[in-house]
């Protein structure tokens, strides 16, 4: 808890807050960190499964297959949300369904049946986006510095 809203708490207040701060359940980070980077990893095995099936079965590139199997991803992980699955997971992996593409599908599908009850627009429409928006604001930024980054490097090196 922050020292200023501390601050405001009495001191039967402060007292219970030490008293719970001691008594709460110690979290397995290792476990969980654990857990989360093997099913971030399993998520990225299945889509390059996937990729691997676009490359073999329908002759794409390794480049051009990559649309596709986030296309894929994206749709399987609507749909596990869509039935109740996907969340599951994510409450037992943590970060590590959160992190993939999928976790982004997740997030924005979420939303969407959560406001759905809002009508189209102003619901689904416009909800999904409150979340998904800092995402695509931030991946745009980052592309334009990492863009920007490629660009000053190769004009270093005089290609």
């Amino acid at each position: 808890m922050a020292t200023k809203a501390k601050q405001k708490l009495t001191p039967a207040q402060q007292q219970y807050q030490a008293l719970a701060k001691k008594n709460e359940p110690r979290r397995p980070l290792v476990r969980n960190c654990i857990i989360a980077f093997l099913v971030g990893g399993l998520i990225c095995t299945i889509g390059q499964a996937i990729t691997e099936f676009f490359v073999r079965y329908y002759g794409f590139t390794e480049v051009k297959a990559a649309s596709p199997t986030v296309a894929v991803m994206v749709f399987i992980a609507v749909v596990l949300t869509s039935i109740g699955v996907y969340d599951k997971i994510a409450q037992w992996a943590g970060a590590g369904t959160a992190v993939p593409v999928t976790g982004f599908a997740n997030s924005m599908c979420s939303a969407a049946l959560e406001y759905r009850s809002e009508g189209l627009v102003l619901g689904v429409g416009s909800m999904m986006f409150k979340l998904a928006g800092s995402v695509i604001v931030f991946g745009t930024v980052a592309a334009f510095f990492v863009a920007l980054a490629h660009v000053i490097v190769d004009a270093v090196r005089g290609g």
